[in-house]
């Protein structure tokens, strides 16, 4: 039935305020994991610098009575460096904009901060797992975690260490792709072990984490079981720890490794104790002169990836990482 006439409708109606939820949904992802377990520690200049050293290896020490003195030499610690590195973000409203009433808080100058603050913090997670080498060169470069792993690695063919020397890391060289397999996994975990790592996490792209979970196949491995309630069903598809030969580690998908090929050909297996994050500048607003009729936003970082000691962490380098043949 037509309405009566002269009805004023909406359809009509010029003065109605448009229906806009005010909560502004943000799904893209913020978790940070390598730079989240990291200790954080203060930076005193651009170029810190730490030392590393070993115990003397194991050997038989049995000395007879009243035996004299042999004085060992002592080596001396290795002494290594990174650069810290500057990262920004920035933004800029009209003055008109942060008046206005608009929907949602999406476009307002805190909201942005904090939205911006996030960005920056998964920028700097990029950066940990970025094959980048250190440079004091401008702008400056804080080396990227492979570029320091040397002792507990696993290559593929083509593949070759990186590494700390004259002051600086280098990158790894890599090598043909290859599917990422436990028998990699239990040799790397090995290697950190014998080396006196001890590893509680293994982090990997999202899509090796799926990887992760076909390890259930392995013949050695357990079966899994699922106490499900009464009369339901449950397909287990997932795993979330590797109870192996020399420990218990959590494995952790990084959404961060998933932007590219070229840092989600790697999976990590972490000591968190062995990494720091040495900030010159933690995350802070910088002040910047207004000019024009317009509010402006930086937001600042310098710090610096501190590796503790490379042998305790490890990779698996040159594996699938996006999909079955990336």
């Amino acid at each position: 039935m037509a309405a009566i006439s002269n009805t004023v409708l909406t359809t009509a109606a010029v003065g109605n305020r448009e229906e806009l939820d005010n909560f502004v949904s943000m799904i893209t992802p913020t978790d940070t994991p390598i730079y989240s377990m990291a200790g954080k520690e203060k930076a005193e200049s651009k170029h810190p610098e730490w030392e590393y050293e070993d115990l003397d290896t194991p050997a038989d020490n049995a000395q007879p009575e009243g035996n004299e003195y042999d004085f060992d030499a002592v080596t001396a610690p290795t002494r290594v460096g990174n650069y810290t590195q500057i990262f920004t973000k920035t933004f800029l409203f009209s003055g008109t904009q942060q008046a206005v009433d608009n929907a949602g808080p999406a476009e307002k100058r805190a909201h942005e901060l904090m939205k911006k603050g996030k960005a920056l913090r998964k920028d700097i997670e990029f950066s940990i797992v970025s094959n980048v080498a250190s440079t004091n060169t401008d702008p400056r470069r804080s080396g990227g975690l492979p570029t320091w792993l040397t002792t507990n690695v696993s290559r593929d063919a083509g593949g070759a260490n990186g590494g700390f020397s004259n002051g600086v890391t280098t990158v790894e060289t890599t090598g043909t792709l290859r599917a990422w397999t436990k028998a990699q996994t239990d040799s790397v975990l090995q290697s950190v072990y014998n080396q006196g790592g001890d590893v509680t996490t293994v982090v990997v792209s999202p899509y090796n984490k799926g990887v992760f979970a076909t390890f259930m196949s392995d013949s050695n491995v357990a079966s899994f079981r699922y106490a499900a309630g009464k009369g339901t069903n449950t397909i287990i598809g997932t795993a979330d720890i590797y109870e192996g030969p020399l420990g218990t580690v959590k494995v952790v998908p990084n959404r961060v490794m998933a932007g590219s090929a070229a840092i989600a050909r790697r999976v990590y297996v972490m000591d968190p104790s062995m990494v720091k994050w040495k900030s010159l500048r933690p995350i802070q607003e910088d002040q910047v002169a207004k000019t024009g009729d317009a509010e402006k936003g930086v937001l600042i970082a310098e710090g610096t990836l501190k590796v503790v000691n490379e042998k305790g962490l490890g990779v698996i380098a040159d594996v699938y990482g996006l999909t079955a043949t990336t």
